[in-house]
């Protein structure tokens, strides 16, 4: 059995060599010899490369600026998804669902944009027709106040505006800029509801998700500091969401100032200019600016004197609620000084627009409470 063994080992071992003798010897092809490597310090290589980064930064830049409309439709989707969480919370601890209270949240979302569409379209339609045709009336009125006659003669005001109105109604040509008006507002609005919708879904989806969202940004971070991070990003999303309804609240003192007002000087509808003015207020930067230009321009279809004092009056809260309320209530809801507040709001209006204007006071609660729970510890122990 030994000699067996041996001998099937010895014929094993020989058939090996046999094919590697007989095996076919491929030589490689002869492409030269390799050059010596690119020297990364020559004044091309790197004008190279820096040419290269250079078109990549521009393009990228580039299709950033074509695609930001979408970033801000996201950004407002996501902040609003953020402001109502609380909302949604607040009906899941009373036994809801996550489901059901999302839907409950949109059905009233539903319902008040119903109820503003059929409270505010017809009479601001009406107002407009109504002063469209007494804008010549006015004009006229204008002039028999003696500081605004006083301008006119020094600056011709007024009767430039007449000599346009004259421009635009004879021969017919009312007819075709209003037929451009017609299409530039179609225009508009097509695009404003398409924005709408947009937003409504990103919205309803983003507050569906928002816990999964979170989870799964949170895996990013290591296990170790997990807990932590997710306490922090939790209390930034509760202060967003006590933003949103701080801003509710200035929204209806707004919408009660602007009926008492109605009411006061005797403004047609006071309770559609109310309805608009409480959404006119949750829009950041140039929400009161067209509360006020809705209003004035309600008031000089009764006279040129009843529309000076709804502008005023006007004006004037606006500056109160600027530097006396909202701080005020951001310090309260949001535990933010009221300097910071509108230093915040002026930073982020300059650099982003509105939606600066719309993430500048949470972000800045966000940072102080990143200052107060990381930075400040850390200062004090080292």
């Amino acid at each position: 059995m030994i000699v067996d063994t041996d001998y099937n080992d010895f014929m094993a071992i020989s058939d090996r060599i046999k094919k590697v003798r007989t095996k076919k010897v491929v030589t490689p092809d002869d492409f030269g010899t390799p050059g010596a490597p690119i020297n990364q310090s020559h004044p091309f290589y790197f004008g190279f490369l820096a040419t290269i980064g250079g078109l990549l930064a521009i393009l990228l830049m580039r299709s950033l600026a074509a695609a930001s409309q979408t970033f801000v439709l996201i950004i407002i989707a996501l902040f609003l998804a953020m402001g109502l969480n609380p909302a949604v919370e607040a009906l899941r601890s009373r036994g809801l669902t996550r489901t059901k209270a999302v839907t409950t949240m949109f059905a009233l979302v539903i319902i008040f944009v119903g109820l503003f569409a059929w409270l505010v379209i017809p009479p601001v339609v009406s107002q407009g027709a109504d002063l469209i045709n007494r804008a010549p009336t006015l004009l006229n009125e204008l002039k028999n106040n003696s500081t605004i006659a006083s301008l006119n003669d020094h600056y011709g005001i007024v009767d430039t505006l007449q000599e346009k109105l004259k421009a635009v109604t004879k021969d017919g040509t009312l007819i075709f800029s209003a037929f451009g008006g017609v299409v530039g507002v179609g225009k508009t609005v097509l695009s404003g509801t398409f924005a709408s919708l947009t937003v409504l879904v990103l919205t309803l989806y983003f507050l569906f998700s928002l816990p999964t969202m979170t989870e799964l940004g949170l895996r990013l971070v290591p296990a170790t500091r997990r807990d932590r991070v997710s306490r922090l990003a939790n209390a930034i999303i509760a202060r967003i969401g006590a933003f949103v309804g701080s801003q509710i609240t200035v929204s209806i003192l707004a919408s009660i100032f602007v009926l008492i007002l109605s009411v006061v000087i005797g403004l047609p509808s006071p309770f559609a200019l109310a309805m608009l003015i409480l959404v006119c207020g949750l829009i950041p930067l140039i929400g009161h600016f067209i509360g006020c230009s809705v209003v004035t321009i309600v008031a000089l279809t009764q006279s040129v004197s009843t529309g000076l004092i709804a502008f005023a009056a006007y004006v004037i809260y606006v500056q109160i609620e600027n530097y006396v309320i909202t701080p005020r209530i951001m310090r309260k809801s949001l535990a933010v000084p009221g300097a910071v507040t509108i230093i915040a709001a002026l930073l982020g209006s300059s650099l982003l627009g509105l939606v600066g204007a719309l993430l500048a006071v949470p972000l800045a609660a966000a940072v102080i409470l990143i200052l107060e729970e990381v930075m400040y510890p850390r200062s004090d122990n080292s």
